[in-house]
């Protein structure tokens, strides 16, 4: 086998060993698992930090789409129309059993991979979705009236309730629908019927304050 096929089968059993078995996993059953000796990862992987770090490129990175952070921001349709479509893109990639799995391992471990992860999200979705809702209400952007945390607090809570399906299905393995377009367009609709006064109702109190 070629180094770059061998290495490769590697990342590939190491994504399905780390989603089995968390970051406890010892890279020697790994090894093992794989029927090659444990010095052979260390010829493609200096160490268990530099296989993880492969794995979240691989697992992350990877699915993270380009075009995601524009369409946020394409006020050429609403933002719920916006969110909407974001959303059925984001589960049709991110919904997978070692994508979740590593993810919830990862938070419990020193692992950054989830507060790495999160804080893409945050930039390129909660935020920016956050200063357009102000766009469309008609209230101070923030540049003039900074974010607070309860603005982003409201939409991390609609990313929190279309992923905890991901995790009743691959945590918790309990029965979860199939077809979730209709389940991502009721979670964005909802949202959106109380997000629009809260929103509101908030900058208002947050710029009497700094007035």
């Amino acid at each position: 086998m070629r180094a770059t096929d061998r290495e490769q089968a590697i990342l590939s059993e190491a994504i399905r060993f780390f989603a089995e078995h968390g970051f406890d996993g010892q890279t020697r059953e790994l090894a093992k698992r794989m029927g090659i000796t444990h010095s052979a990862i260390y010829r493609h992987f200096p160490s268990k930090e530099a296989l993880i770090e492969r794995v979240y490129e691989q697992v992350y990175l990877s699915r993270w789409q380009p075009g995601w952070a524009p369409l946020i921001k394409d006020r050429s349709q609403s933002l719920e129309a916006r969110l909407d479509q974001f959303y059925r893109e984001y589960v049709a990639k991110v919904f997978d059993h070692d994508w979740v799995r590593i993810f919830v391992f990862s938070g419990l471990r020193s692992f950054d991979i989830t507060g790495r992860y999160l804080d893409i999200v945050r930039r390129e979705v909660i935020e920016p979705a956050c200063a357009e809702l102000r766009r469309e209400l008609g209230l101070p952007d923030v540049a003039q009236l900074p974010l607070i945390e309860r603005e982003t607090e409201m939409f991390w809570g609609l990313h929190g309730r279309i992923f905890y399906i991901a995790i009743r299905r691959f945590v918790y393995q309990t029965a979860t629908p199939s077809d979730l377009g209709d389940i991502v367009g009721d979670a964005v609709r909802g949202f959106f019927i109380g997000a629009r006064q809260i929103s509101s109702e908030l900058v208002k109190v947050n710029d009497h304050r700094s007035g």
